[in-house]
């Protein structure tokens, strides 16, 4: 069998295309920096263009899986109690430490709601209230509907007025205790309906006074916490109950408040102590005759 006869020419030209390919497969050396150069540059741009995947990746979790949240409604701090009278109570408080400003607040009075103010305001008076009396307030901040908790309870008490201003009204049951004389024979009650003359505050009163069978009406003027008047009355007779003749008498009064405590709103007289001091003239008829004399007692009283 007769082989080809390879040549030096031949065999050049079979190992030229291995020694390329060799050359592509094999990777280069330290000393082929015209190689290396581009292969990092695009290794760092191919690493750039992923993180900026990424970092979009996640904006897009963010917004999607995490939406922003409002912040709480904090709850009001910092009551303080203002300045007060008999009838008005005034306090305060503190805005919120961080985040907006509510809408508004909500007053709390004893558990009611008693009023609001604007979420830029921190404080309040209540007016119209009832005299030495304790209130207990709270406040509770409102924005878009929604409530925070209730604030620490602050007890305030109205300012207690003089018995000088307090109002003689209303239903009074008076005890009637001799200390001389005595025109009926025995101590007994008067029945008085104290109407003030005026709408409010203490003032001066007419009585409608009922004893027994007998009524009658006056004035008392009042002078700070005294209130004294008189009247006429004939309510008992001289003589013999066949042939007896009118004896009136002029009953004078004199009381003052001794007790007061607050009534809706109103400084009301409790109790009350004083004297009637009763005159009868000297009358006669033709057969007879009562000669004048005077009685004294102390009064008592309460509302009925």
């Amino acid at each position: 069998m007769t082989y080809p006869e390879i040549t030096g020419q031949d065999l050049q030209a079979t190992s030229a295309p291995a020694a390329a390919q060799a050359s592509a497969q094999d990777p280069p050396t330290e000393q082929d920096p015209a190689t290396v150069a581009p292969r990092r540059r695009r290794r760092w741009a191919v690493s750039t263009v992923a993180a900026v995947v990424v970092v979009a990746s996640l904006t897009a979790a963010v917004v999607v899986w995490a939406p922003w949240t409002a912040p709480p409604v904090l709850r009001p701090a910092g009551l303080v109690p203002g300045l007060s009278t008999a009838d008005t109570i005034a306090f305060r408080w503190s805005n919120p430490p961080t985040g907006p400003l509510p809408d508004k607040y909500l007053i709390l009075s004893n558990g009611t709601v008693a009023g609001s103010v604007a979420g830029t305001v921190t404080s309040y008076r209540q007016a119209r209230l009832t005299p030495a009396t304790a209130y207990q307030y709270r406040v509770v901040a409102v924005r878009g509907g929604k409530r925070s908790p209730q604030s620490a309870a602050l007890a305030v008490r109205t300012l207690t007025p003089p018995l000088s201003q307090a109002r003689l009204q209303g239903p009074w049951t008076v005890y009637v205790r001799y200390i001389r004389g005595a025109p009926g024979g025995r101590n007994g009650s008067l029945f008085l309906q104290f109407s003030p003359v005026c709408a409010a505050s203490a003032c001066d009163v007419t009585v409608h006074v009922k004893e027994g069978r007998h009524a009658y009406n006056m004035t008392l003027t009042r002078v700070g916490a005294v209130y004294q008047g008189h009247a006429a009355v004939d309510f008992i007779r001289c003589g013999p109950a066949s042939n007896s003749i009118p004896d009136p008498a002029t009953l004078k009064f004199r009381v003052r408040v001794t007790a007061a405590a607050g009534q809706s709103q109103v400084w009301a007289a409790t109790s009350l102590a004083g004297t009637l001091v009763g005159t009868f003239r000297y009358v006669s008829s033709a057969a007879f005759y009562c000669p004048a004399s005077t009685f004294r007692a102390s009064l008592a009283g309460t509302p009925v």
